[in-house]
């Protein structure tokens, strides 16, 4: 057989790829934290405080819901911030401005949803599914749960014991919510050293509703601090504002460091998804630190385009991450025979049995919002042993995690906009493989220095697929 046929059906293989099959399904491009005009201030010589409105986030949310239209998504949640009795604010005034949205803006599926003040912890996404009654779900669990609702202020109600409370509450709901917990180390003080969020918290929410508490923003919002003309101080020029210890690559030190604590969830065997977003306020051209929805980063989910299945595909993980529109569409496929699984999926195989990783990325000829047209560098092929439910709660690592392949230039195929490459693997044992991929020639993502142009330094990141063994 000729080369050329070998590369036919190398092609055709890589094409017909799992995902691919389902019917209507495809990469939707979507942002799951973006303020409105309802994320307010708040005057406090009143009792109890009034809302401003636009007092923190400017925008009505046909606008942002246009703009997230310009630039290329199909979905978007509203998740503006409480406040005292903002429950009031978000059911009343908030809710109507969404329905007019939605008529205004057809082309966007727009969920309804919260940045909940997290009960212990610091922000989380709440989006909630599209029903007639979805406002009132809403308003019972802001209400309910989030920790600034109240006034008087509650302290009660800051605790892990309430957050518990509340992801038990929304599992029992005939269509629970999903819940991404936002910028997740973005108070730690070094590497490893958590403060709001910590790794034991997230794996009693995982444990408490796994079909709710479903995973953590990879790479956070405000990514562009860097070049934020309002911000005049240059050493406080970091990317999603993370002072502390500083975004990698653009990318949370939760997600971005290799073996780090998003590999020992994967590797307790764990569904905890990445995704990333905006944190939209206020647009850096127009004095604030944050690109428009879809201007800079987002989350593919693999899905039709409705509200259900929108939301199913964030609840199964069927997504990939990208920034800078490095790339537009990603997939992940591992064979056995011909039986196969894609991103978010699990196959299971004979132990000491090979299977074969196909990966297709789509590096689109097009400029992105920055009038650039980045291409891939390099893409890497991380797999992770699944060894269960770990001892220490606190856990932060897992040193089985490892690069088994970097594919550059030199190794992949090229077919029109479309990378394609393929590895074969031996399985010792439960696993799993991940992709991720860059502009930059940075091995590993440094940690971001000041004032840097995140146009530079554009990363992409696959959800897993699990490997079982028999």
């Amino acid at each position: 057989m000729t080369g050329t046929k070998l590369f036919a059906i190398f092609t055709s293989a890589l094409f017909a790829l799992t995902g691919c099959s389902t019917p209507g399904s495809r990469w939707l491009a979507g942002d799951h934290h973006i303020h409105s005009r309802y994320s307010v201030g708040w005057d406090t010589e009143q009792n109890p405080p009034t809302p401003i409105i636009a007092g923190d986030a400017v925008y009505p949310t046909p606008v942002n819901a246009a703009m997230a239209k310009k630039f290329g998504l199909s979905w978007m949640v509203t998740t503006d911030h409480g406040g005292p009795n903002h429950s009031k604010v978000n059911r009343d005034v908030a809710y109507p401005e969404l329905l007019e949205s939605r008529t205004e803006v057809k082309d966007v599926i727009q969920f309804y949803g919260m940045e909940l003040d997290t009960p212990a912890g610091d922000h989380s996404s709440l989006i909630i599914p599209h029903t007639s009654d979805e406002a009132e779900v809403l308003f019972r669990l802001e209400s309910g749960f989030d920790k600034y609702d109240a006034f008087p202020l509650d302290p009660s109600r800051d605790t892990q014991d309430k957050m518990i409370a509340a992801l038990e509450v929304m599992r029992a709901l005939e269509k629970p919510p999903v819940v991404i917990a936002n910028h997740p180390s973005r108070s730690a003080r070094r590497y490893g050293e958590y403060d709001l969020y910590d790794p034991a918290e997230f794996r009693r929410w995982n444990d408490t509703a796994p079909n709710v508490a479903v995973g953590m923003a990879g790479a956070p919002g405000h990514q562009a601090m860097g070049i934020a003309a309002s911000i005049t101080d240059e050493l406080q020029r970091f990317r999603g504002a993370y002072t502390g210890f500083h975004t990698m690559g653009g990318f949370d030190q939760m997600t971005a460091k290799l073996g780090g604590f998003w590999d020992s969830m994967l590797g307790e065997g764990r569904r905890w998804w990445i995704t990333a977003n905006s944190d939209s306020h206020l647009n850096h051209t127009q004095g604030g630190v944050d690109f428009w929805p879809g201007e800079y980063s987002k989350t593919y989910v693999y899905a039709e385009k409705n509200y259900d299945s929108i939301l199913s595909a964030l609840r199964a993980g069927k997504m990939f991450v990208t920034t800078g529109d490095l790339v537009s569409e990603l997939y992940l496929e591992v064979t056995q025979g011909n039986r196969s699984a894609a991103i978010g999926e699990e196959i299971t195989v004979a132990p000491g049995s090979e299977i074969t990783v196909k990966i297709r990325v789509r590096d689109p000829h097009t400029e992105n919002a920055a009038e650039e047209n980045p291409e891939v560098n390099r893409v890497d092929l991380i797999t992770g042993e699944v060894t269960g439910p770990v001892e220490d709660r606190a856990a932060n690592s897992n040193e089985s995690t490892r690069v088994v392949q970097r594919f550059t230039s030199s190794v992949w195929k090229r077919k029109g906009e479309y990378l394609l490459m393929s590895y074969t693997l031996t399985v010792p044992g439960p696993m799993y493989v991940r992709v991720r991929g860059t502009n930059t020639d940075e091995l590993e993502p440094e940690p971001d220095p000041p004032a840097e142009n995140p146009w530079s330094d554009l990363w992409f990141y696959s959800n897993p697929v699990f490997i079982k063994t028999r």
